[in-house]
């Protein structure tokens, strides 16, 4: 009975963990509604923008921010990784920090100075082991960035940008796109002449050519107001779209987990029960036996 108290006391354990992964996944399940809704209307407003940016940019003005300028030669660059302050949430991070290595090297293959910012621990830990040196690290972008912080971000680089000591920010995170789609991606988000680009993709209606704006007051003032705007509207879609991605990554992740505490539980009932009927049985054949000695 030896073998049977071992299986018990595994089958208790797997029934705890089990619990454990079930319980972090109905949290993951409703964190990532609440982080799919605030994603699902960043994005119409970051396409809307984006759209309008892409206009102005292409309309014959006499007047250019210096955000939809592109560099004749691209000196500095900075890198912005997202990834996630906990663990448990399959490959999310791994994803992203191949292609962080990638970019990497893509960029000293290049001769392109480079600034490694970094938002989560598991992604600052992971470059810390690869001796990866890290200009910026931040850890209070939890699954739920409100927009002050991010902001507070957007206005930095515009400044940087704009005074010349940047010539291109690329953020590597994880873009959202449905439930069941989740692309790791790298994405150049300054300077903004890519989004004119982005809006011939979209089926709106302005996507067939160039529209027709009127300006009150004036295109320099709208431009000055607009585009910063764009900017921080697109680096702000970027962080909830990994918030999402994330918490679908650890949903997905628990509940395989669940699942498979599941299935070994199972398996340990079994072997429970198999050792404890040939138990029951070994110990039959002794009384038996014994009887018969006796007779």
């Amino acid at each position: 009975m030896a073998n049977a108290r071992l299986l018990v006391k595994r089958l208790k354990s797997v029934r705890n963990i089990r619990k454990i992964t079930r319980t972090m996944e109905l949290i993951a399940t409703s964190r990532f509604k609440k982080a799919m809704d605030r994603a699902t209307e960043a994005a119409a407003y970051t396409k809307k923008i984006s759209e309008i940016v892409g206009d102005l940019g292409s309309a014959d003005l006499k007047f250019s921010h210096p955000l939809l300028e592109e560099r004749a030669e691209t000196k500095k660059s900075v890198l912005l990784v997202l990834t996630s302050n906990r663990g448990l949430c399959g490959g999310y991070n791994g994803a992203n920090l191949r292609n962080t290595l990638k970019h990497i090297a893509q960029l000293k293959v290049e001769g392109i100075d480079y600034a490694l910012e970094v938002s989560g621990k598991r992604g600052i830990k992971f470059l810390n082991f690869q001796n990866i040196d890290i200009d910026q690290s931040y850890t209070h972008f939890e699954d739920s960035p409100t927009f002050a912080q991010v902001d507070a971000l957007g206005t930095r680089y515009v400044d940087d940008y704009i005074a010349g000591r940047i010539d291109r920010l690329d953020v590597a995170y994880t873009e959202f796109k449905s439930i069941s789609r989740q692309t790791a991606i790298v994405e150049s988000i300054l300077p903004l002449s890519s989004l004119a680009g982005d809006k011939a993709e979209g089926a709106g209606p302005s996507s067939g050519g160039t529209a027709d704006y009127e300006f009150q007051p004036s295109p320099q003032e709208i431009l000055e107001e607009i585009v910063p705007a764009a900017f921080r509207a697109k680096l702000f879609k970027c962080f909830l779209d990994a918030a999402v991605s994330e918490q679908i990554a650890r949903m997905v992740a628990m509940k395989g987990a669940t699942e498979n505490a599941d299935e070994m539980a199972g398996d340990l009932k079994q072997q429970y029960n198999r050792a404890r009927q040939a138990g029951i049985t070994s110990e039959l054949a002794e009384i038996i036996g014994g009887a018969a000695a006796l007779e």
